[in-house]
C-alpha cells in the first residue's frame, strides 16, 4: 500500500483545497488594499509544505467509519492544516523562533520587510503583530474551510463540537505551556517533572495532531461512541508519541531535515520528559553545570553539543526511545479493538503509527 499520506493522491489534494481557499481570501481582503499581500504571502508561503498528518488523519477517521472518498472531504480535512499554521506562527512568536520549515518563521519574516524597508518603529513589535493576526487569519479560515467544506450538514453537526472544543483546548494547551515555563520545576520530583511535561504535552499537541482529528473525521462519518473510544485511545498514546519524538528532533535532529536550527529546545530552554530524565542522573554538581547554559539563547553549537552529549550520557534518550515504543504499542493494542473499522482505512491507521513516530522531521 502506498503511504496514507499519499492514497487517493491526498497531500495533492489538501494542497489545492488549502490554495483555493487562500485565493478566495485574497478576494476577501481586496477591498483593505495591498497591505495585506504582506499577510497573505506569509501564509501562503507557510502553508505551502508539510507531512499534512492532520488532515490525513481525519480523512482516514472518516474513511475507517465507512465514508467515501470525495473533495468535499478532503476540504474538511485540509481545514486541519489551516489550523496547523495558526498554531505554529502563533508558537514561534512565544518561542521566539527565527526559523520554520527552514524558512524565516513568520514573525522574524514580517520584522525584517519592516527593517529593510526603513519604516518608523520598532521592527520586531511590528513583525510580531504581523505574525500574531496572520495566525489569526487562519484560525478564522480553519473554521470557514470545515463549515462550508461541502460534506451533509448532518455530518459536520456530528463532528462540530469537538472541532470547536479542538481549538479553545489548543490555546489553554498554549498558555499552559507558557505558565510551566514560568513556574519551573524547583522543589519538584522526577515523577511530577515527568508528569506536568507529558500533560503539556498532550494538551498542547497530541490531542490535535492526532487524536482530535482523527475523531473529528470519525465522528462526522456516524462513529458509535465505543469506537470513538477505542479511536480517542489510539489517538491520544499516537499524538504523545509523535511530540516526544519532536522532542527528541528538538535536541538531536538535523536542521536539513527538521528545518530549524540544531538545538533550538536547549536555547530555548523547553522543559521536556527528555530533560526531565536527564536531571534525574545529573549529581548536584552536573545539574549546576546544565542549569547554567539550559535555556541561554546565545549558546554556540560547540555548548549546544556538550549538553547533547550531557544529555545522552545519562541515558535520558533512551528512557524517551523506550516510552515512545509503548506508547506506539498501546496504539495498535486500541486500534485493534475498534474491530468494525473499514480494511483499508485501518491499514492506513497501522501505518500512520510508524510514520509518526520513526521520522526525521
Amino acid at each position: 500500500m502506498a503511504s496514507p499520506l499519499d492514497v487517493d493522491s491526498l497531500r495533492s489534494r489538501v494542497q489545492a483545497a488549502i490554495d483555493t481557499q487562500l485565493k478566495s481570501q485574497q478576494e476577501v481582503l481586496a477591498p483593505v488594499g495591498p497591505a495585506t499581500d504582506i499577510l497573505m504571502a506569509a501564509a501562503t508561503d507557510l502553508l505551502s509544505g508539510g507531512k499534512r498528518l492532520r488532515a490525513a488523519f481525519f480523512y482516514w477517521g472518516y474513511r475507517a467509519l465507512g465514508g467515501v472518498d470525495s473533495d468535499e472531504l478532503v476540504r474538511a480535512a485540509a481545514a486541519m492544516e489551516m489550523f496547523q499554521a495558526a498554531a505554529l506562527i502563533h508558537d514561534d512568536v512565544m518561542d521566539d523562533s527565527d526559523t520554520r520549515r527552514g524558512a524565516p518563521a513568520v514573525h522574524r519574516r514580517i520584522e525584517v520587510l519592516h527593517r529593510d524597508s526603513g519604516w518608523q518603529g520598532d521592527s520586531a513589535r511590528f513583525g510580531a503583530a504581523g505574525a500574531v493576526l496572520t495566525g489569526d487569519l487562519c484560525l478564522t479560515w480553519t473554521d470557514e474551510m470545515y463549515a462550508t467544506s461541502g460534506l451533509p450538514e448532518p455530518e459536520l453537526a456530528r463532528g462540530r463540537a469537538l472541532f470547536d472544543a479542538m481549538r479553545t483546548q489548543l490555546m489553554g494547551g498554549q498558555f499552559l505551556d507558557v505558565l510551566e515555563a514560568a513556574l519551573g520545576w524547583e522543589g519538584s520530583s522526577t515523577d511530577e517533572r515527568v508528569a506536568r511535561a507529558r500533560h503539556v504535552a498532550r494538551v498542547k499537541s497530541a490531542r490535535y495532531t492526532v487524536e482530535q482529528p482523527l475523531l473529528i473525521g470519525a465522528l462526522c462519518a456516524g462513529a458509535d461512541e465505543a469506537t470513538a473510544g477505542h479511536l480517542s485511545a489510539y489517538g491520544l498514546a499516537l499524538g504523545e508519541a509523535f511530540q516526544l519524538r519532536d522532542d527528541l528532533l528538538g535536541v538531536y535532529g538535523d536542521p536539513q531535515q527538521t528545518g530549524k536550527p540544531a538545538g533550538d529546545d536547549l536555547r530555548e530552554g523547553k522543559r521536556t520528559v527528555l530533560i526531565a530524565y536527564a536531571l534525574d542522573r545529573l549529581d548536584a554538581a552536573q545539574t549546576e553545570r546544565f542549569e547554567s547554559v539550559f535555556g541561554r539563547p546565545d549558546l554556540d553549537e560547540a555548548e549546544v553539543a556538550t549538553v547533547r552529549e550531557t544529555i545522552s550520557d545519562t541515558g535520558a534518550v533512551e528512557q524517551v526511545e523506550d516510552l515512545i515504543t509503548a506508547l506506539a504499542r498501546s496504539a495498535q493494542d486500541a486500534l485493534a479493538q475498534a474491530t468494525s473499522l473499514e480494511p483499508a482505512a485501518r491499514e492506513a491507521l497501522e501505518d500512520l503509527i510508524g510514520i509518526s513516530t520513526a521520522r526525521s522531521s
